[in-house]
């Protein structure tokens, strides 16, 4: 053996050591290299199985986490002496109800939104309206893939066939027609808005595109959010202000797979899914009954239409009963409105719009579902049909353990706030449908209620945003096949 001491090469041993091969030594090298590998990577799996564990096991909960998180993130920036004009920052509760109600495309305020906040706390506002609205749209069309994923191979089929307004195998594909959707109908309205404030209101550019904008958005998200201390009571009888703001919100309000779908085939109604031919139906009855109720019961008083030229009362009427789609946004003074118009805005909103979309409220397909079984137990039919098909029976159970949730909450919050205020039943009701609708219509006593009432209408609009899609597709995910039967008895019902 012989070692080399020299500058110009490294210590070399030999290949030999005292008669050991150089490939035998190496061996245990080797083998202690593969258990280290296989333990690294048996730690590893065990740490993503506990993360997994640890982690939303049901897409319904990744949903209701990443709204919570939006709403997070909303208030810390709220809550920033930067989002709020004068000294100081937004206090945690206002931050926390404004942050909720723009992510939830509410349109609730305690605070007057273009005095209280600056132009960086309108901008944030404006972004967590986006979010939410296209967090929505995106998610809620994207829980049927989820669900398709979840099924064996002929249950998916089932599932496309059934439901030909979602593409379940293309995910890009759905939220990028989403973001096609909103992008078009946000910039085609914020033009002719922009164009209305700075030819006609006289704004100078950058404020006419400002106010274009943030209306635009806050109208196809449903959220009716405005930059006008009395929203838009001062546009009441300016149609290029009020059709452009109510086609957003009814386009926002139909929801993406109708849109989807009548892209594909508006000209082949025949084609329609049930889906589409519930919102598109429903949608007419509801704007024009809730337009001609509203204008009838308000036309002679002087404080809401009764001030207004008839043209322009129609068009107010009109204007408000879009705006009880969940889109927020208000010509009149709701103080002053009748109580019964009231009660029927109530209605208007508790139903909602179209699923997958913008609206809230129990959805129009919902209240359909509801509505033929109540034909069918009049008529003596033996099964739901609508349009042509039958309905499943567990379409029943899903849409009444919807309803009967949503009643729950609306009167376990009416009941908490009558204890707590002094505000009479119409008003209390009015803004609890409102928020759990994630309307944004109110009679103008939200800032008026105390702390702990504020924080149960942030619970119930945070619950009536998600609350309905997450239930829906939790009951869908959990249908198990059952392989008996329990015998039949049946109670007196009436």
């Amino acid at each position: 053996m012989s070692l080399w001491c020299g500058r110009s090469a490294p210590f070399a041993p030999s290949p030999e050591v005292e008669g050991i091969p150089a490939m035998s030594r190496t061996a245990p090298l080797r083998e202690f290299r593969r258990s280290t590998e296989a333990g690294l990577r048996r730690s590893a799996h065990a740490v993503a199985v506990r993360l997994e564990r640890l982690g939303p096991r049901h897409p319904a909960q990744v949903i209701v986490l990443g709204f919570g998180a939006a709403i997070l993130v909303g208030t810390v920036l709220l809550m920033l002496p930067s989002s709020k004009v004068g000294e100081g920052g937004a206090t945690f509760l206002e931050a926390l109800f404004t942050a909720t109600s723009a992510v939830c495309v509410t349109g609730l305020i305690v605070v007057d939104t273009p005095v209280y906040w600056t132009g960086a706390g309108q901008v944030i506002i404006l972004g967590l309206i986006q979010v939410g609205g296209f967090g929505i749209m995106a998610f809620a069309s994207l829980l049927g893939v989820l669900l398709a994923r979840r099924m064996g191979l002929r249950s998916r089929i089932s599932a496309a066939a059934e439901t030909k307004s979602v593409g379940f195998g293309d995910v890009r594909s759905v939220l990028l027609g989403v973001l096609r959707i909103t992008l078009v109908v946000e910039s085609v309205t914020a033009v002719l808005l922009a164009a209305r404030f700075g030819l006609h209101y006289n704004h100078n550019l950058g404020e006419a595109v400002w106010l274009g904008i943030f209306h635009a958005v806050s109208a196809f998200n449903n959220a009716g959010f405005a930059l006008f201390s009395d929203n838009l009571i001062g546009f009441a009888g300016d149609p290029w202000i009020c059709l452009p703001i109510c086609a957003a919100v009814i386009v926002g309000g139909l929801g993406f797979p109708v849109l989807f779908e009548l892209r594909r085939h508006f000209r082949y109604p025949r084609k329609w899914h049930m889906t589409t031919k519930l919102v598109l139906s429903g949608t007419v009855v509801l704007l024009v009954l809730g337009t001609v109720f509203i204008t009838l019961v308000e036309w002679s008083n002087p404080a809401t239409l009764g001030a207004l030229r008839p043209q322009e009362r129609i068009l107010a009427g009109f204007f408000q009963s879009t705006m009880t789609r969940t889109a927020g946004f208000n010509s009149v003074d709701f103080a002053q409105l009748d109580p019964v118009t009231l009660l029927a805005m109530d209605v208007l909103m508790f139903i909602g719009g179209g699923p997958a979309g913008t609206a809230g409220g129990l959805k129009i397909t919902t209240f359909g579902v509801l509505f033929f079984i109540l034909y069918t137990e009049i008529t003596g039919g033996t099964a739901v049909n609508v349009f042509g098909k039958r309905l499943p029976r567990s379409v029943h159970r899903q849409a009444i353990s919807i309803v009967l949730l949503a009643v729950g909450l609306v009167t376990t919050a009416t009941m908490f706030l009558m204890l707590t205020t002094d505000f009479g039943l119409d008003r209390i009701l009015f803004e609890v449908v409102s928020a759990f609708a994630t309307v944004g219509l109110s009679t103008g006593i939200t800032a008026g209620i105390p702390p702990a009432g504020q924080v149960v209408l942030i619970l119930v609009m945070f619950a009536g945003r998600l609350g309905p899609v997450t239930l829906a597709t939790a009951l869908a995910l959990r249908s198990k096949p059952l392989y008996y039967e329990y015998p039949k008895e049946r109670p007196l019902i009436g």
